[in-house]
């Protein structure tokens, strides 16, 4: 089944007074938004982009943050969308199809996602996702403050800087789609 953007953002609404930090319904919001300028210019579909980057972290209103990928995952499924919406609340955490490619955490030992990351041939719209998931927080930023936010909130670890390495690998390979920074299509950028 085919999930729409209306029906993300309600979802996302819906959670909004059932959690007590709102603060990744703003962000997933602003991810979406960005996802969809993004996919706009390259001339992809953007409601899906949206779409995208509004469910991404939706696993976060069901339970631990370390599990809400896995969360996330299973929810869309249990609620019959289609496994691209599934599968990139999965993929938004890892990057490079490389289980420990992720920011401000170590993955617990999981079989089953770190076989999925590994083998999942991940999409334009979810490398999308996982460069929106880097600069945004509830407004668009530079990666290298959204960066330090998430290091000043969760530590550094071991897997730290390769993804600080990964991640603007990936921002520079959008700048080359897109022709210029991909900063210029979110002037928001500038004011903070």
């Amino acid at each position: 089944m085919e999930l729409t953007a209306e029906k993300a953002l309600q979802m996302l609404e819906e959670y909004r007074n059932k959690t007590k930090d709102t603060n990744w319904i703003d962000h997933s919001i602003c991810v979406g938004n960005s996802a969809g300028k993004i996919a706009e210019k390259l001339g992809l579909d953007v409601e899906k982009a949206k779409t995208l980057g509004y469910i991404h972290d939706i696993g976060k209103g069901i339970g631990e943050f370390l599990e809400h990928p896995q969360n996330g995952y299973q929810y869309i499924k249990e609620q019959g969308y289609d496994d691209e919406y599934a599968n990139v609340c999965l993929t938004h955490s890892f990057l490079n199809n490389d289980y420990m490619c992720t920011i401000g955490w170590m993955p617990e030992e999981n079989a089953d996602l770190s076989n999925f990351v590994q083998t999942h041939e991940y999409t334009i719209y979810e490398k999308i996702i996982n460069l929106c998931d880097m600069i945004c927080t509830n407004v668009n930023v530079t990666l290298e403050k959204r960066l330090i936010d998430i290091m000043i909130r969760r530590g550094i670890f071991e897997n730290t800087i390769y993804f600080v390495k990964e991640i603007q690998k990936l921002k520079k390979a959008f700048d080359n789609m897109l022709g210029f920074n991909v900063y210029t299509l979110f002037p928001d950028i500038l004011d903070n």
